[in-house]
């Protein structure tokens, strides 16, 4: 059975009480809607105590008078502070003389933590600084044979103004959130200092609160617009709570009990949501006309925009092959050799390949290729093959006419009637002149030739 920590169970019991159903507090805390409302239960006495040294219980009554109660606000100071129980009960002995054991520690605490429950704090910030963006579910789309589906809600809030940037899509591919993050910037016509994200997969390769991993593309856009991505902690959407309460702002304001025709219809009504509703309202908080605020103050502390759009490509790992090319699109491309073996990240677009190593540093660029052909950088040629391959035809046929006149007549006539695919059979003659005496060969030449 999975167990919560003290401050879970009374933060699920803290938001019950201020009218938050079972499904919502499930959902921030990642848990089943069964665990919550089994912690709900224990409220009334249900459930008793688990063992206090696993720091896990079930709430109960307040209890008899407790020997901690001399010590009440030193326990509420350094609950506030977050120290552990252990370290409150090992304080309390040594500072304070304190006779009674851990566990009546643990009980009393039990006891503070219903009425020590801390208020989130409110971030705002400065004009500019930051974007919050996330993905909710738009209105149903109903074409003209009846069918329904339901898009994607993206939905980008700036945390000065609150200007926000709306539009529906019917995918959360990489590609998708990076169109329309780009959107969002050309739309309010400069780029904020950071982006807050959700832990979306499109976005967010490894979740972690301290480093979390990002999808390459995603930091190549970030360095294109020059805007740094904060990722929120997972399962923490009061993180970007100003983008959380916009997500629910456009779905309950603008798309509510609508349908449309099509996905364009959609975002046109979106786009005029945004400017006759949306900008003209007071928000609440801040008491501020969100249209004013952003033209007067927001908007000329963005950062400027790029000149070129961020690039359309793909991209993907590749492992080189042992002949020293890596494959794309059915075509193939030079590394350096000492990649022979080793993944690699290959980028590729209408025009150009780019081949990176494992750090993100370009290794190779090629133009593309078309199906089934080889391109080939010559410095990734390895030093002992580079000779026989520069070198070409024409000394190649030099060391043939130096083994005897019969050889170097036979090469020449090979060569003649079989172009550039001959060089690898005159690599195989001059290797046999290494391995059996000149007069075989030139007597094998003259019956070749004859």
């Amino acid at each position: 059975m999975n167990q919560l920590k003290v401050n879970q169970q009374q933060t699920i019991v803290a938001l019950h009480q201020q009218g938050w159903s079972q499904r919502r507090i499930a959902r921030e805390f990642g848990v089943d809607r069964k665990t919550v409302r089994r912690y709900l239960a224990g409220t009334n006495g249900s459930k008793s105590p688990s063992n206090p040294r696993t720091g896990v219980l079930a709430l109960g009554g307040s209890g008899p008078d407790s020997l901690c109660e001399p010590w009440k606000e030193v326990i509420e100071a350094a609950l506030k502070t977050g120290l552990s129980l252990q370290r409150i009960h090992q304080d309390l002995q040594r500072e304070h003389q304190f006779a009674g054991s851990y566990d009546s520690v643990w009980r009393f605490a039990r006891r503070l933590t219903a009425v020590l429950e801390l208020p989130f704090r409110r971030m705002e910030v400065e004009p500019g600084a930051e974007l919050q963006v996330d993905f909710g579910q738009g209105a149903w789309v109903v074409d003209e044979q009846g069918k329904r589906k339901r898009p994607h809600l993206f939905r980008a809030v700036l945390g000065h103004s609150r200007k926000a940037y709306s539009e529906a899509v019917w995918r959360q591919t990489t590609e998708t959130f990076l169109r329309c993050l780009e959107n969002a910037f050309r739309f309010f016509g400069g780029v904020t200092r950071t982006t807050v994200i959700d832990n979306l997969r499109a976005a967010v390769t490894r979740a972690d609160w301290f480093d979390p991993e990002l999808n390459p593309k995603l930091e190549e856009f970030c360095r294109h617009y020059g805007t740094v991505i904060l990722p929120c902690k997972p399962v923490t959407p009061r993180h970007k709570g100003k983008v959380e309460a916009g997500v629910k702002y456009g779905q309950n304001n603008a798309l509510k009990g609508r349908q449309f025709a099509s996905l364009a219809a959609q975002n046109q009504f979106l786009a005029e949501w945004e400017n006759q509703v949306a900008d003209q309202r007071i928000h609440g908080p801040t008491k501020q006309q969100v249209k004013r605020i952003f033209l007067e103050v927001e908007k000329t502390r963005l950062l400027p925009l790029p000149a070129s759009l961020f690039p359309v490509f793909e991209e993907a790992p590749r492992t080189v092959h042992q002949d020293g090319y890596i494959e794309v699109q059915k075509a193939y491309y030079s590394v350096p050799p000492e990649y022979v073996g080793r993944k690699v990240w290959a980028r590729w677009e209408s025009r150009l390949v780019r081949i990176f190593n494992q750090r993100r540093e370009q290794i190779a660029l090629h133009t593309r290729a078309e199906p089934g052909k080889f391109a080939t950088d010559q410095a990734h040629i390895h030093s002992h093959k580079r000779v026989l391959v520069e070198r070409g035809a024409d000394w190649l046929l030099d060391r043939a006419r130096l083994i005897g006149p019969h050889s170097g007549t036979w090469a020449e006539q090979m060569y003649k009637t079989r172009g550039p695919q001959t060089l690898r059979v005159l690599r195989g003659l001059l290797a046999l002149a290494e391995k059996h005496p000149v007069a075989q060969l030139e007597a094998a030449s003259r019956q070749a030739v004859e």
